[in-house]
């Protein structure tokens, strides 16, 4: 290489020098995304450091950013709350069992509403996107589910989840965006529609999948109106309906739970704390794992062209 080449190459290295209005701009732009990161971190932090501080100081809201008297005696009484590992596990079941059944179910029928050749597709269609307006309400949506034997039964938690129609129009929008040349170049080597659609079409899905599917766990976790309407077996409970429960009658949960011993008194506000605590821990623990895909997933077919 000739000494002019070596430096073109050097002169194309050189990075422009910021201007002082850029940096300015950097550095206010910074301090901006800090400031709206600590509004949003810190209830969070704020909810944690209160929980295993001493709760007589935590009365007296003198917990601010730093725990005082740290103890965890407060997760190992809660743990000690009458049906309270069942009702976790409850919540648990019910949040995967829905999520999974809800993401066969919505993007199939997502799958089969992007056919031009199905039969009925735009009644079908306009008929399924009118049930997001109107609903018979909820007497008869409770009549429904007792005649269908389904009140007071775990299946209460799954099978009226099965299809989300908001979430079947994001994947049926992501589908069409896709275009049909794969699925045309499996028609002509053999493939039927259900392959089509678990070998091509599922696999390509995944951010908006992954979106949904956040969807679907975040309200099924945080629900507990389902069990208050139709659910009279304790063992049934959900976590969040027990929740629900401590906290519309704290002075009976603050008497179940052992204050004796050493360390700091369990408070009503502790019990509430804690409960809130072990409520949102799960599934903030779940959101880093599809935070990736959610962005993506919410735009992809956004942009026709």
């Amino acid at each position: 290489m000739s000494i002019y080449g070596k430096k073109a190459v050097a002169k194309t290295g050189n990075k422009k020098p910021m201007s002082r209005s850029d940096k300015i701009f950097n550095v206010v732009a910074i301090l901006v995304f800090l400031v709206l990161t600590f509004i949003c971190v810190y209830p969070f932090y704020y909810l944690m450091i209160c929980t295993i501080s001493d709760q007589k100081m935590v009365d007296l809201n003198q917990i601010i950013m730093i725990p005082h008297g740290i103890n965890f005696r407060n997760y190992v009484e809660i743990l000690g709350v009458q049906n309270l590992a069942n009702s976790a596990l409850i919540s648990v079941l019910r949040t995967v069992g829905t999520t999974a059944l809800s993401m066969v179910c919505t993007s199939y029928m997502a799958y089969f509403f992007t056919k031009q050749n199905m039969w009925g597709r735009k009644f079908w269609y306009r008929f399924t996107i009118i049930t997001m307006y109107f609903t018979a309400g909820l007497i008869p949506v409770y009549l429904n589910n007792q005649m269908l034997g389904l009140n007071n039964t775990f299946w209460i938690y799954i099978i009226p989840a099965a299809i989300s129609v908001y979430n079947m129009v994001l994947v049926k929008t992501n589908i069409e965006s896709m275009g049909p040349e794969l699925e045309e170049s499996a028609y002509l080597d053999g493939a039927g529609y259900m392959t089509c659609f678990f070998k091509i079409v599922l696999p390509l899905q995944t951010p908006i999948l992954a979106t949904v599917s956040l969807f679907t766990a975040v309200n099924q976790w945080n629900d507990f109106f389902t069990t208050k309407m139709y659910i009279t077996n304790t063992k049934l409970y959900t976590l969040q309906f027990l929740l629900y429960e401590l906290l519309n009658q704290v002075a009976a949960a603050a008497e179940q739970i052992d204050v004796s011993g050493p360390g700091a008194a369990i408070t009503p506000t502790g019990i509430r704390l804690t409960l809130t605590a072990v409520v949102i821990i799960p599934i903030l623990c779940v959101y880093p794992f599809v935070q990736r895909f959610y962005v993506k997933g919410l735009m992809v077919g956004a942009v026709k062209g």
